[in-house]
């Protein structure tokens, strides 16, 4: 019974002393992994941290963007529909306003190879964009010829006289542009904003690496971005200025937000290298929420996952449902099913005694044995609120926690509040700190735009998103002394929304774990009723799990569009750095020369005009003045001539060299110093 485990339970938060550490969907679904170009790998939504009126919107695609992939350098597609969706209001029926973008390709100078040459652009990007302001019913073209900034090739291609001569700031500048209709976009390539550890989660959830050092997957990579700037009311369903909310959690104010790629049901290739599409529009990928399908849908369902629209979703509970409330990651975080299989996620573990009355464990009964009685009346667990929607059946543990958190969002009512206020009954009312529920539809990133912005530069903003807001509505006294609605820092964060710098692999695991759970009053097993401080060791141990991977690769940018340039084509990000040495083109022989000698020298020697026929001129940069020997080998190592034997100075040279009496072949020209080593070397023909 409900009483009996809680009747006696008293809360007492004390200061949690433990410091907070400060995966998208990418190649997600064995069918758009084979079409880079349509895959939706991010969405991002929050208020704009220097703009408070208005909402970020980014949607993300093509992964995993080498950015010296060149030739031909990824960038959005043709015959490709990208599309951004809203929901704002629980009472329509799918989409409420959506966003539209197709893009075309065309070569400014078809006779190089190259993709920028001489101020001309190859495979330079536009788009058309349209807007639909009745759910899809029509959509009016609100930016023609919209600007792409070209890739990032390198330096010589965007400031170099032979390129663009121009910076890429002014290049990603260039292409904001601001509507009538009052939106700013910009779309084009970028650094990919995510940060996980790809190797090491799929590594049956080697995450942190047990061995070796964390890396993040996604560092030095490109992708192809999205991003919207909207006036909030453009996207409230009344058309109102935030100012006009109620308060901070008002429901009015909650928007839904997901983004599509579509393509036609047919292709067909011709054997001039052409190709044509028609037919239907069909939707090949989404993303609402990160990680859902990459993490929770199974690879037999991933296809037909992306497919879908998150409002097919609620008709397909009986196959996707069960992913929710019963999540294969509990499995591993659960001492009774796989204990010490995964050893990284120690810390992260399933309650199986909440309360000594509650297991929600993977098949077990959660709250459920509560349902339809006096406990949950007048909750959101009650049938009579929401019917089943959040108490669906029995051995759905997760239904209460991980649907709402990944699929509703989060009604500010009873139980779904802080434990601040609650006095020991995890049911009560408590301190009210998200409400971003909107139940219309599935998976979705779900935003309330009333939430106040936390400024990046307050020492109180976390990475960790609510979980951050919950730890200080629990224990900071600042916040913890009134169960009254108070914003509390980090409230705008994932899963309210998400900012660029949520770390939303760490919560996401960490609410498997239970944190949720915990953050109602549930707390973890290790707590006995009665106890002073329920943040006991196992709390403890979710709150301060890492992945090891905890910020991007690069800064954000602190102004429109808040995701950071894409890495050059030729900087840090190009691959590999390699040592340059001379390749071995003539064999030694004893006692004289050949080019393996010329390994790791010290200057860079050539010859002008190499072929040459009577005359030459070697030129090199001598870093310090000094003696300087020029001498010429035959292919068999032998010394033919000393073109050159004297002092220089310091600075660029020019030796002029008359090769009358040297027979026509190919030699090898040293170099060395006053002690004979070796300064450079290279090859010489002379016809």
């Amino acid at each position: 019974m409900y009483a009996s485990p809680i009747k006696n339970l008293a809360l007492a938060c004390g200061v949690l002393v433990a410091s907070l550490a400060t995966a998208s969907s990418h190649r997600e679904a064995p069918l758009i992994a084979n079409d880079p170009l349509a895959d939706n790998t991010d969405v991002y939504a929050f208020r704009c941290p220097d703009d408070p009126n208005y909402i970020i919107i980014i949607a993300n695609y093509v992964p995993m963007q080498l950015p010296h992939g060149g030739p031909n350098y990824y960038s959005f597609g043709e015959n490709i529909r990208y599309e951004v969706h809203i929901d704002n209001d629980v009472s329509t029926t799918g989409d409420d306003i959506i966003y539209r973008f197709t893009f075309n390709k065309e070569n400014e100078d078809p006779s190089t190879f190259f993709n920028v040459r001489l101020g001309l652009q190859n495979q330079k990007t536009t788009y058309t964009l349209e807007r639909s302001i009745d759910g899809g019913s029509s959509f009016q073209v609100v930016k023609l010829n919209g600007v792409v900034p070209p890739n990032n090739i390198g330096q010589r291609s965007i400031e170099g006289g032979a390129g663009l001569n121009t910076t890429y700031a002014a290049l990603m500048a260039s292409a904001f542009h601001q509507l009538p209709s009052g939106e700013t976009v910009f779309a084009g390539p970028t650094d990919d904003p995510f940060f996980v550890d790809l190797a090491g989660v799929f590594d049956l959830g080697d995450l942190p690496r047990q061995s070796g050092m964390p890396k993040d997957g996604l560092s030095c990579l490109n992708v192809s971005s999205i991003v919207l700037k909207i006036p909030i009311s453009t996207l409230q369903k009344d058309g109102l200025e935030v100012s006009a909310a109620s308060s901070i959690l008002d429901p009015d104010f909650v928007i839904g937000v997901w983004a599509s790629a579509s393509r036609r049901t047919m292709r067909t290739l011709a054997t001039d290298g052409s190709e044509s599409y028609m037919g239907n529009w069909v939707q090949v990928s989404r993303l609402g929420m990160p990680l859902t399908n990459e993490v929770v849908i199974p690879i037999g369902s991933k296809d037909l996952w992306n497919s879908l629209t998150p409002y097919q979703d609620l008709a397909n509970i009986a196959t996707f449902g069960n992913y929710f409330y019963n999540p294969e990651l509990a499995l591993y975080m659960d001492d009774a099913l796989f204990v010490g299989a995964v050893p990284a996620f120690a810390a992260l573990r399933i309650q199986r005694n909440s309360l000594q009355g509650f297991d929600f464990g993977n098949g077990q009964s959660g709250l459920y044995p509560l349902k339809n009685t006096a406990a949950v009346a007048g909750t959101a667990l009650d049938d009579a609120v929401f019917g089943t929607l959040l108490l669906p059946a029995d051995n759905s543990p997760r239904s209460v926690d991980l649907w709402p958190i990944f699929h509703t969002g989060v009604p500010n009512m009873r139980p779904y509040q802080l434990a601040t206020g609650k006095n020991g009954d995890p049911l009560a009312t408590g301190k009210p700190f998200i409400h971003n529920f909107l139940p219309n539809g599935g998976d979705m990133l779900r935003l309330n735009m009333a939430v106040p912005v936390t400024d990046r530069s307050d020492p109180a903003f976390s990475p960790l998103g609510i979980v951050a807001a919950a730890v200080s509505g629990l224990t900071d006294p600042m916040y913890n002394a009134t169960a009254s609605l108070e914003f509390i820092p980090n409230m705008d964060g994932f899963p309210n929304g998400r900012r660029l710098e949520d770390d939303v692999t760490r919560i996401e695991l960490q609410a498997v774990g239970g944190v949720a759970l915990a953050a109602i009053g549930l707390w973890y097993d290790d707590y006995t009723a009665g106890g002073a401080n329920p943040v006991t060791q196992d709390l403890l141990d979710v709150l301060t799990y890492t992945t090891g991977v905890d910020a991007n690769d690069l800064a954000f940018q602190s102004s429109f569009p808040y995701v950071a340039a894409p890495h050059s084509g030729t900087g840090p990000c190009s691959g590999l750095e390699i040592a340059y040495t001379q390749p071995d083109i003539l064999d030694p022989s004893e006692g004289n020369v050949g080019i393996h000698e010329a390994l790791n020298t010290t200057l860079q020697l050539t010859a002008y005009p190499n072929p040459m026929t009577t005359t030459t001129a070697f030129e090199f940069d001598l870093k310090t003045a000094g003696r300087v020997r020029i001498e010429l080998y035959s292919i068999t190592g032998k010394l033919i001539s000393v073109p050159f034997n004297g002092n220089i100075k310091s600075g660029k040279q020019s030796i002029r060299w008359d090769a009358t009496g040297v027979a026509a072949g190919t030699y090898l020209a040293k170099a060395v110093d006053a002690d004979g080593a070796l300064l450079g070397a290279l090859k010489l023909v002379k016809q």
